[in-house]
């Protein structure tokens, strides 16, 4: 197969903002619930790690490869990712050639809400590479812009063929999970977000929600496919990237952000993106740092 894409699926793409070359990540506008990025890398790029979203993209360009539930997978340009919330992951570029891809990280609980009037729980993608020519047009009709805002009609219907499609390409049948406290867990997950930088106590949220922590974890996972506490800490580093990309300080950034010290966020940081927060910032300035310490 051809290792870059030859295909009317992938006119109007722009480049990546990198010289031919260079690795780096290009981010588009935010919209609640989801982020959009085309990364461009040579070597091995990220160290295991795992997010709270689901990372859905299309390769565009050379051989992507990483390590996901025991195996090692390849996705060739024109193929379809799948990788669901917190499942832990590698990844960089197959061959010398190097890696360009697109990847949306969706909120789990956008795609539950979508499938909700169904009862369904979230759809697990057994096999995270797959050719999809259907799917990936879905993707890319989000991903072909990246310097433009997402519409809020268009994220509707986006969204509904998004979850279809993970539905329709899940391994199993999804199964039904009966009625979901979505309010209780909307409520816990606001208040998680109005304090993400400091620590938040169970008995907080029981207050907050009327539920006790355990039934609370129970409804929360199946909404948003993490614990309270992981989905307080992911929303500590999403303010830390955006401080990075204002070009505060790291030790600032993580004074401002609620660890305990530089230290402490590095590790966290690496552990959710598979990079230091250094190596980040600087392949969001579309430089290249040492590969000796990535490994």
């Amino acid at each position: 197969m051809s290792q870059d894409v030859n295909s009317t699926l992938f006119q109007g793409l722009e480049r990546l903002c990198a010289p031919s070359g260079a690795d780096g990540i290009l981010t588009a506008p935010a919209f609640p619930g989801i982020e959009r990025i085309e990364a461009q890398f040579s070597g091995n790029a990220f160290e295991p790690h795992r997010h709270d979203t689901y990372a859905i993209g299309v390769t565009l360009k050379g051989v992507q490869t990483f390590s996901y539930r025991g195996e090692k997978r390849f996705s060739m340009p024109g193929q379809v990712i799948v990788l669901h919330p917190d499942e832990e992951h590698d990844g960089g570029a197959g061959t010398e050639d190097g890696l360009q891809y697109r990847m949306l990280y969706i909120e789990p609980a956008l795609v539950a809400e979508c499938l909700d009037a169904e009862k369904m729980g979230l759809p697990f993608v057994g096999e995270p590479v797959f050719g999809d020519a259907a799917l990936a047009n879905v993707l890319l009709g989000a991903l072909s812009d990246l310097d433009g805002e997402l519409d809020g009609l268009f994220v509707d219907d986006f969204l509904t063929e998004v979850a279809g499609g993970l539905a329709r390409r899940a391994s199993a049948p999804v199964k039904p999970i009966g009625k979901l406290a979505w309010r209780q867990a909307r409520k816990a997950r606001d208040y998680l977000e109005a304090h993400a930088t400091r620590a938040v106590h169970s008995e907080e949220l029981e207050v907050v929600t009327g539920l006790d922590r355990f039934t609370l974890s129970r409804h929360f996972r199946a909404a948003f496919a993490t614990s309270p506490h992981r989905y307080l800490l992911m929303r500590r580093l999403q303010q830390a990237r955006a401080l990075i990309i204002e070009g505060e300080k790291l030790p600032d950034i993580a004074f401002a952000t609620g660890f305990a010290d530089q230290s402490h966020f590095n590790r966290h940081f690496k552990k959710a993106y598979g990079m230091t927060p250094g190596q980040w910032a600087a392949l969001r300035r579309g430089s290249s740092p040492g590969r000796s310490s990535w490994r």
